[in-house]
């Protein structure tokens, strides 16, 4: 049978997933492609490699697929080197899930002090300390799209009052959600600041050093968006004075230096951009690859459109 469409996946894994859940009756071909050249010139769709995907999104120019689907739900830079006229779409749906659970983990973590319980455990020191806790906390969340909304969802059981930001202010779906002008106000009387803003010009340096020193001494900032969204040196000046503490995921620059001052730093927990990195994430972008590509292949329009098209 003739291919209608080929598609090209990074890994053998995803293709042998993809392969079992598509039509088999649309004629959608899965060919392995995770670096170098294109292995043949009519590829339609393509997915590149999670979290390495420059080098490829470059090579596209020479095959011109219809559609390039990423596995990440950021796509901050991919306008920089996707050639022009191409049509990509983001992971949604795929990670929304994992990052909320990281977020949790990472307020528990430094709200419950189990980092220190487990230096402690590593010296056999048996200490119990007061702790500051979730219940009753405000918290600000920065970013209200589909990971917010996980965010928020998870957070309801743990009895603390979620105050969400955007880029504009609105009621959505009975949920007051506060404009992004409004943040300075809003952060000082926070107890936590959660991001999960998305990278670009449009976020870099948001959260700099007026905006941390709006926040009350001993508050938390936790970022599972991106890095550059926050100064550094500005984050590092009031950690390092003892003013606020940090539990992230993501930074700027990364992967953070080992010999940067983040590393050592009391009060600051370090995850190596891990929100993504569940097992949930196998059978998730699977699906999505597989219902982008029956989509192309009936002549529908892709879900998840960020950039072209």
């Amino acid at each position: 049978m003739t291919s209608s469409l080929v598609v090209s996946v990074p890994t053998q894994q995803l293709a042998e997933d993809v392969r079992a859940l598509v039509d088999p009756s649309l004629g959608i071909e899965i060919v392995l492609w995770e670096d170098g050249e294109a292995p043949r010139d009519d590829i339609g769709m393509v997915v590149p490699p999670y979290m390495k995907q420059g080098s490829m999104l470059r090579a596209l120019e020479t095959i011109r697929p219809r559609l390039v689907q990423g596995q990440a739900i950021g796509f901050d830079g991919v306008a920089d080197v996707l050639p022009e006229g191409l049509v990509y779409a983001n992971g949604t749906g795929v990670h929304e899930t994992a990052t909320a659970e990281l977020t949790l983990g990472l307020l528990l973590v430094a709200q419950r002090g189990l980092d220190d319980v487990v230096r402690r455990q590593d010296r056999a020191e048996w200490r119990a300390e007061w702790t500051p806790g979730l219940a009753d906390k405000r918290i600000v969340l920065l970013g209200y799209g589909g990971v917010g909304k996980a965010i928020a969802t998870r957070l309801a059981p743990f009895e603390v009052d979620v105050v969400p930001v955007a880029s504009r202010a609105r009621v959505e779906d009975g949920v007051e959600v506060h404009g992004i002008d409004e943040l300075t106000g809003l952060l000082a009387g926070a107890d936590i600041l959660v991001n999960v803003l998305p990278g670009g010009p449009a976020t870099r340096h948001l959260i700099d050093d007026a905006a941390l020193a709006a926040l009350p001494d001993g508050a938390l900032v936790v970022n599972v968006g991106r890095g550059p969204t926050f100064d550094t040196d500005a984050l590092v000046d009031h950690v390092t004075r003892g003013r606020i503490r940090v539990a992230s995921d993501v930074f700027d620059p990364e992967p953070l230096p080992a010999d940067h001052p983040l590393w050592g730093l009391d009060g600051v927990f370090v995850a190596p951009h891990v929100g993504g990195l569940s097992a949930a994430m196998r059978p998730r972008i699977a699906r999505l690859v597989a219902s982008q590509a029956e989509r192309l292949a009936r002549g529908e329009r892709p879900a998840n459109i960020v950039l072209g098209g």
